[in-house]
């Protein structure tokens, strides 16, 4: 098991929307299942919610408001395993802008 977190990759992706995290998530475990790299995942994270409040009219009502809010989905992937080709065909994916990336070795 020691051998396994040694040689881990671990990508977290972020996005607002989910099918856009989806899509990204399925080109990064398709190019590390072509280089033979054992994979882990996605596992998906609790949605985060941020709630913003705003005033309907900016000078008469204080108790009309609305609402709105934003969520953002999070999925982890785990590779094992990885060689330098695996790392080399990952740094050259397209991945759809509005996916937040972060890859930690």
């Amino acid at each position: 098991m020691k051998i396994h977190e040694q040689n881990k990759i671990r990508i977290k992706l972020q996005a607002y929307n989910h099918n856009l995290l989806n899509k990204s998530c399925t080109t990064i475990l398709d190019t590390a299942r072509r280089t033979n790299a054992k994979t882990k995942g996605p596992v998906a994270l609790p949605s985060k919610r941020k709630i913003y409040c705003v005033l309907r009219s900016p000078h008469v009502d204080k108790d009309s408001r609305e609402h709105f809010e934003i969520k953002f989905h999070i999925k982890i992937i785990d590779i094992y395993d990885s060689s330098s080709q695996t790392i080399d065909s990952l740094m050259k994916l397209n991945i759809p802008s509005g996916v937040d990336i972060e890859v930690k070795l």
